[in-house]
């Protein structure tokens, strides 16, 4: 199915995110994960804080895919390999298009571009986002104790791992 006919939204289109892409992706981080800070009664989360420069960084460190309906930034995913699963991160789609189907998409997308040699996928998520995690259940994640709080991440957060089927 294509991208457009999922979402609803013509002229979607997927591609592979560059560094000349870290401003809008600052730009919709912030945006997506204001409600996340809401949503978690915290304003402790790491994607409200991190600078342009780092934004940049991982643009290059992390693979990082983008949907554009024209020329609007309207979501974004990133993995990586990470003591040998893929990690799963920034997954986010522009607040006034929740519940079309991108953030599926995306999500599906990430993992079909995971090294066939990883064993699971993994991610974080506020344990106050019912949506996300409802999200990350149906398409097959558990959630799953992480001891202590782990680098990078709010201090609430909840871990969801997927095996690899």
């Amino acid at each position: 199915m294509e991208l457009d006919e999922l979402t609803g939204l013509p002229d979607t289109r997927l591609s592979v995110a560059t560094e000349a892409d870290a401003p809008e992706l600052l730009v919709l981080q912030r945006c997506c994960w204001v409600q996340e800070a809401l949503q978690n009664d915290t304003l402790e989360i790491p994607a409200l804080h991190e600078s342009l420069d780092e934004v940049r960084e991982w643009t290059s460190s992390w693979q990082v895919w983008l949907v554009r309906q024209g020329p609007r930034l309207i979501g974004a995913v990133r993995g990586q390999v990470e003591d040998g699963d893929w990690e799963i991160g920034r997954l986010m789609v522009a607040p006034d298009l929740a519940g079309r189907g991108l953030g599926r998409f995306l999500l599906g997308h990430v993992e079909s571009q995971a090294p066939a040699d990883v064993p699971r996928f993994t991610l974080f998520t506020g344990a106050k986002s019912t949506r996300n995690i409802t999200m990350y259940e149906r398409a097959g994640y558990r959630l799953t104790d992480q001891p202590g709080t782990p680098s990078g991440h709010i201090e609430h957060a909840v871990y969801l791992v997927k095996e690899r089927t």
